[in-house]
């Protein structure tokens, strides 16, 4: 009989899905079975394991659900002797740290050319399914009431018309926040590029802790602008809310959510089968349901995402990120905003 479960440390205690019985980390052993390190969210590897379930019956899939951050100190503290056999939606800033890299083995699931060369690792260590992306969430209520026009990019945000009408998550602390800060960096250079992170910081009403919150403020009426991530905004459009997502024309900075084959894996071809369903069909029509980034082929878009103003075809907005620098320079770019910046 086929179990899946999660054990992770939301809300700082053990989450169980079970389908049939609940078993822990240890059933991993089984050839059946494998255990997969992930930083996805609850509600999403959920729905995701239902959907593999319909196809793998036979596989015990056991997850282990950490922060990105959290996730990174647990596999560098296990390097002797790693406790997983898949990293699964993981962050690619993450995963392509040398330490990690050299943990993992080059692998090409079936299928692989429906993910597009640079959604993977030229050297087959990883490659990403979903990801999220920078987007604006602008209310139209304030901006009709407040006589402001309507941004189009990270360009506008600098007028003196939103001076105090503007929330970013706070890099130090949103993943968001950090590849917003990375991304400019990147379009701009680094002198340009600090120097308008400085005029930036002139509107700046406030640096919030969370990706999502600056896009729910602003949905609130609160402020005009919340910087933020797509399906954020998509979910608040849904759900009614007077905001229009707004995707920064010069490019949204993304993070993408990558998989990989532990090389100390004890049942490899077990974890390779999960790695082939991962771009499997069923797997990508799932990602559709959650995921503002699906990069492989194939798949429908749903409907509310494109009404809320996501195209088909997502590379065309998004910016190509060096995640190489963005991982490389993590450390130094936080301290500087943070010197500079945080308040």
């Amino acid at each position: 009989m086929s179990t899946f479960s999660i054990r992770g440390t939301f809300r700082g205690a053990i989450a169980a899905l079970a389908f049939s019985t609940t078993m822990g980390l240890a059933t991993a052993q089984a050839a059946d079975a494998i255990t997969a390190y992930t930083s996805y969210e609850e509600d999403e590897i959920a729905a995701f394991l239902a959907r593999a379930k319909e196809d793998m019956p036979d596989l015990t899939v056991n997850v282990l659900r950490l922060s990105s951050g959290d996730l990174h100190a647990r596999i560098l503290a296990e390097a002797s002797n790693p406790q997983h056999d898949v990293i699964w939606g993981w962050a690619v800033t993450s995963l392509i740290d040398p330490r990690i890299g050299e943990l993992t083995e080059a692998y090409s699931p079936a299928n692989i050319d429906r993910i597009a060369p640079q959604f993977r690792d030229p050297n087959g260590k990883w490659f990403a399914t979903t990801g999220y992306m920078a987007a604006f969430c602008v209310n139209d209520e304030v901006l009709k009431a407040k006589n402001l026009t309507m941004p189009t990019s990270w360009a506008d945000l600098v007028k003196p018309e939103y001076k105090g009408e503007v929330v970013m998550p706070n890099p130090a602390s949103s993943g968001t926040g950090y590849l917003m800060i990375a991304s400019i960096l990147q379009m701009m250079g680094e002198e340009k590029g600090w120097q308008y992170l400085k005029d930036l910081d002139a509107n700046i009403a406030q640096y919030i802790k969370s990706g999502s919150r600056p896009c729910n403020a602003a949905s609130e009426g609160e402020f005009a602008i919340g910087a933020s991530f797509a399906l954020r905004a998509i979910k608040n459009i849904a759900e009614g809310y007077p905001i229009t997502m707004v995707i920064p024309s010069e490019g949204a900075g993304n993070e993408l959510e990558a998989n990989a084959l532990m090389a100390g894996s004890k049942n490899k071809d077990a974890a390779k089968r999960f790695l082939d369903w991962t771009i499997s069909d069923n797997a990508v029509n799932e990602y559709y349901n959650w995921k503002e980034i699906v990069t492989a082929t194939g798949g429908t878009m749903p409907e509310r995402f494109k009404s809320a103003g996501l195209p088909e075809d997502i590379s065309s907005v998004m910016w190509k990120m060096d995640f190489a620098w963005s991982a490389e320079n993590r450390a130094r770019v936080l301290e500087q905003w943070q010197k500079e910046l945080e308040r």
